[in-house]
């Protein structure tokens, strides 16, 4: 009875809004959210999920929190910079302090293929907030195959694009984006574009606003459409959601594409000679709505999706497998790699320091080191490391084989840190 009147008292004008009421907000209780990325829209997603009552967070990210981060990731401060607190440990410590009741889960971690399914295990919606597009289509493929809303969200400069896409109502991401996640096509990115916090709020409020419907069971109140904004010349476009696109082994296998199999296994050729006009017809008007999204990302001045990321090193080191391993993440000339998580921060402090590095920052999370080319070098206990400053990946690898190799000839490790 006390736990129904705190819940009342403190949800009591969302309560109030028709729409959610009372069975609303107990099943915004109930309900597990997966947000992926704590920088500028994960960091406004989580705290809508968390104050609008969300029963349990996941939430992961494999960055740090920098000075640089502050004007638009408002769940951070100066304290957080100075420390170099893990973004996900940051914004869950700070969540907590918002609703102590809520179940929160914080990942210092890389989300890849090893990982994406296992983090979105067990949730009833995933929230993108990351910066780019091997990612995104990594989470898309996972939330497809288990059933789960995904909802998209990018912003760069004054714009942002948003959308959901249900499982067995739409087509997923990949079908969306009718390309790879290879290399990058000169799209403009936060890093070209800069980025101004209202836009970021703008896309995550309609992000947090579909959430909030489809964990409700507000269904017809979804909006169905892919969305552009620029919050700077104020201008917002639409375009309906293609549906699943049937040849596509994500979205073609969504409950739309089942219940039709089920249909024909049972009815056999009268279902298959009726359908016929029908599924031309169909697909003709899936072709024409996925050539309209594409247009519309293709006009915009925000990229669907950052292709700032890229494994380099194929491409620049040929058959040097430590090489193979360099990531080029989006913005702040960072490489990332895989280390032997086998090396404590306490042993990889002792080395850098003898190797003439300075410490800039330490905590059980992450070691920060200087070089004397004033180079960055952050290991992250799950064995991760960014090499920041290096400008081009054959310094980076300079610098990791450097001060990270073991000298042995060792590999990096091709290993991801379990959960």
């Amino acid at each position: 009875m006390l736990r129904e009147a705190e819940t009342e008292a403190r949800y009591s004008r969302q309560i109030r809004f028709a729409p959610i009421g009372t069975q609303g907000q107990r099943r915004l209780g109930e309900a597990s959210v997966l947000v992926v990325g704590a920088g500028a829209l994960g960091a406004s997603l989580a705290q809508h999920m968390i104050r609008a009552g969300v029963g349990r967070l996941r939430l992961v990210d494999r960055d740090y929190v920098e000075l640089s981060n502050l004007h638009r990731q408002t769940l951070y401060d100066e304290e957080d910079a100075e420390a170099a607190l893990p973004k996900a440990v940051a914004a869950a410590a700070k969540l907590r302090r918002v609703n102590g009741r809520a179940r929160i889960e914080a990942f210092v971690a890389d989300v890849d293929r090893r990982n994406a399914e296992s983090l979105a295990a067990d949730v009833d919606l995933v929230l993108d907030g990351t910066d780019n597009a091997a990612t995104r289509l990594m989470l898309s493929d996972a939330c497809f195959s288990r059933g789960i809303p995904l909802v998209y969200g990018g912003v760069a400069g004054s714009g942002g694009m948003t959308a959901l896409l249900v499982p067995g109502d739409h087509c997923c991401l990949r079908c969306l984006l009718g390309e790879e996640e290879t290399g990058s096509d000169g799209a403009p990115t936060c890093d070209t574009l800069g980025v101004i916090s209202p836009a970021v709020e703008m896309v995550a409020a309609l992000q947090a606003a579909e959430a909030l419907k489809a964990l409700t069971g507000n269904r017809s109140a979804l909006r169905g459409t892919w969305l552009t904004l620029d919050a700077w010349h104020f201008a917002v476009k639409e375009w309906k959601l293609p549906p699943p696109v049937e040849p596509c082994p994500y979205c073609g296998w969504g409950e739309s594409a089942a219940a039709a199999r089920r249909e024909l296994a049972e009815h056999g050729d009268s279902v298959r000679l009726s359908a016929n006009g029908e599924r031309a017809k169909e697909q003709n008007a899936t072709e024409a709505a996925l050539l309209g999204v594409r247009r519309a990302v293709a006009a915009e001045d925000v990229s669907i999706a950052d292709r700032s990321e890229s494994a380099t090193g194929n491409a620049l080191f040929g058959d040097d497998r430590e090489a193979a391993r360099l990531i080029v993440l989006c913005g702040r000339d960072t490489f990332q790699l895989a280390l032997k998580p086998s090396v404590s921060l306490s042993e990889w402090r002792r080395r850098l320091v003898a190797a003439g590095c300075a410490i800039t920052a330490d905590n059980r999370y992450l070691l920060r080191a200087s070089t004397a080319a004033e180079e960055r070098i952050v290991i992250f206990a799950e064995g991760r490391a960014l090499i920041q400053g290096a400008g081009e990946p054959e310094r980076a690898m300079e610098i990791y084989r450097h001060y990270l190799s073991d000298g042995t000839g060792r590999e990096a490790d091709e290993t991801s840190v379990g959960f």
